[in-house]
């Protein structure tokens, strides 16, 4: 619970009260590896923190092999289906534990409390959309503006430890070209 709380405190100053309110609402659940743990067509009801671990957010297709994985996220981030949160609509996509994935969740009524009663809801709404948005937004412009190489190459510079943790079939997916393709993308870097 002490991560969540340093991680808000960069912020923003929370008080005793609003902290000790908001920490009663949260839940501590522990999610094994490759689980998933939302599913397509059921009802996103949490925001979570990710206190270790990482999350694949993906498409899935009757053939695996042609699932769309379109965000990861890890340790010290926030995660939900917030469309389907927000709109209290089934998800068109799947949350998945990539490792085992330790979150701290807040489910739709117990925030909606937290909004009225505490600043700190506000805040931590506020922090989950503009992530969302702007993981969002760089995803688009990169998909956009970048060659297959450079995403790769921008996505390993940004997070390097996503190749020890996360299967290039969904690195492939996620920069847009087929398996193939990042292979032979590989071949030429080494």
């Amino acid at each position: 619970m002490e991560q969540i709380k340093a991680y808000l405190k960069q912020i923003a100053e929370i008080s005793n009260e609003d902290w000790d309110f908001f920490n009663s609402k949260l839940e501590r659940r522990i999610i094994p590896k490759k689980n998933v743990f939302l599913k397509l067509n059921e009802l996103e009801n949490h925001i979570s923190f990710i206190e270790t671990g990482v999350v694949r957010l993906y498409i899935p297709k009757e053939d695996p092999d042609k699932e769309i994985t379109f965000g990861f996220s890890f340790k010290n981030q926030f995660i939900s289906a917030y469309d389907s949160f927000l709109t209290q609509q089934p998800s068109v996509y799947e949350l998945q534990a990539l490792t085992e994935t330790t979150l701290l969740s807040i489910n739709y009524n117990d925030l909606q409390e937290v909004y009225n009663k505490t600043q700190i809801g506000n805040l931590i709404g506020r922090l989950t959309a503009e992530r969302l948005f702007l993981l969002k937004s760089k995803r688009e412009q990169y998909l956009l503006n970048l060659t297959a190489k450079e995403r790769y190459l921008k996505l390993f510079k940004e997070r390097p430890e996503l190749i020890k943790v996360i299967p290039l079939k969904y690195i492939s997916s996620y920069i847009g070209v087929t398996a193939q393709a990042l292979s032979r993308i590989r071949k030429r870097l080494l």
